[in-house]
């Protein structure tokens, strides 16, 4: 029982901080305002991190390698420190690391896709209860060019695109996500 909550608390915190380096990868492409108070907070929960590895691993491209990194470094450490505390699994064989290694990829990309979601949702809300909230130029830059294809999607003057967008994030996550997830998953178990 403990171990599960330790375990389970490892797991929390590490996902909210991929979450936040993430929102600070992808407000940074979006070019999010970032005098807005959401953008200061998580320019400020995530510099100590960021800022160091930035000094080592450049830009690519114009886009912050370096959050990207730390958010799969993140993952990776939190799976590593789970499964060290399960006396069931080995962090010996290489087909352990490299399952963690491909686990961490697909949780980053998991959570990209749960942060996007969580964005439309609010977007979606935000529209019809308050529409002029700071929040919506934000939201708005982040979700603009995943809705821009389904825009033409609306029936009695109400845009569906949010709903559009919503069930091939689902989508997504159900089959080729889960899917790899369970085969990596696998190889841990093989690897034991």
């Amino acid at each position: 029982m403990f171990l599960e909550t330790v375990q389970f608390l490892i797991k929390t915190i590490a996902d909210l901080f991929v979450l936040v380096l993430l929102l600070r990868f992808y407000l940074q492409v979006a070019r999010a305002p970032f005098k807005h108070p959401l953008c200061q907070f998580v320019m400020a929960a995530t510099n100590f991190a960021v800022l160091p590895l930035r000094k080592l691993l450049p830009s690519l491209r114009g886009y912050d390698s370096a959050t990207m990194l730390l958010a799969w470094l993140v993952s990776m450490v939190s799976s590593v420190i789970i499964l060290a505390l399960n006396p069931m699994y080995t962090l010996a064989a290489p087909e352990t690391w490299l399952a963690l290694t491909l686990l961490a990829v697909l949780d980053v990309f998991k959570q990209s896709l749960t942060l996007l979601m969580g964005a439309v949702i609010v977007q979606a809300v935000l529209s019809w209860v308050n529409p002029y909230n700071p929040l919506s130029p934000i939201l708005d830059a982040l979700t603009r060019p995943f809705l821009r294809p389904f825009r033409r999607a609306t029936v009695g003057g109400v845009d569906l695109s949010p709903l559009i967008l919503f069930l091939i994030i689902q989508v997504i996550l159900m089959l080729p996500v889960q899917f790899l997830e369970s085969s990596f998953l696998m190889q841990l178990k093989v690897a034991m």
